[in-house]
């Protein structure tokens, strides 16, 4: 058996009753901003992607889950403690900036739930981005670390109370702020938004090569 992909927990901590983000070894593998890794407890056969949340820069790979009713995964990552172990394969994909744009383009964010996580990856890695956040959540007590933003980039979209800074859901808000075409827009999160959001950015002059998505669940 090869434990070329075990890697030790570091630490758990608990955001809400259903999210928590999982800290665990890096053992120097590189990776960048955006990418997602397959993420099991040591030992099962079940795993899932999720996006790393931890910048390009710390020395640790950080996952933000949330718990679901008939998620097996995240029900099993939920029980771990420090010094148990996970597997992982990857880390995965292209949902990534293009390095060229990093220090100059405009960017905005959109996500729902936890599909803030290869935000706050992205904005750890690059703290010079030229962004803006748009997080829609049901209740504000799932804006997860939002102090880690700076406040004037981050707009919490809350559609179940009016804590946030706009009552409604992002799409929403999208159609009552249109975006400069000029714009490079990463969305992430549930397929409904995503779909949304793309007929409203094509609408409004974005063009398709500059919006990229990732379904998240």
């Amino acid at each position: 058996m090869s434990f070329d992909n075990i890697h030790e927990v570091l630490n758990i901590r608990h955001l809400t009753p259903s999210a928590y983000v999982v800290q665990m070894s890096r053992r120097g593998l590189p990776f960048r901003a955006g990418q997602h890794l397959l993420l099991g407890k040591s030992g099962s056969i079940h795993n899932r992607e999720y996006s790393v949340y931890s910048g390009e820069n710390d020395p640790y790979f950080e996952v933000l889950i949330k718990e679901v009713e008939d998620g097996m995964v995240s029900k099993q990552l939920k029980k771990l403690k420090k010094g148990d172990h996970v597997q992982i394969e990857g880390p995965l994909g292209f949902f990534t900036i293009e390095a060229g744009l990093i220090d100059h383009a405009r960017f905005l964010f959109i996500a729902t739930g936890s599909g803030i996580a290869p935000f706050h990856s992205f904005t750890r890695s690059y703290p010079c981005l030229d962004y803006t956040l748009l997080h829609g959540v049901r209740s504000s007590n799932e804006a997860y670390e939002r102090a880690d933003y700076q406040s004037s980039r981050h707009i919490l979209c809350s559609s179940g109370d009016q804590s946030g800074n706009f009552h409604g859901r992002v799409t929403d808000y999208l159609r009552r702020h249109p975006v400069d075409p000029t714009t490079h827009c990463y969305l992430c999160g549930n397929f409904n938004m995503i779909h949304e959001a793309f007929e409203i950015l094509e609408q409004q002059g974005v063009p398709a090569n500059q919006v990229h998505a990732e379904v998240y669940f």
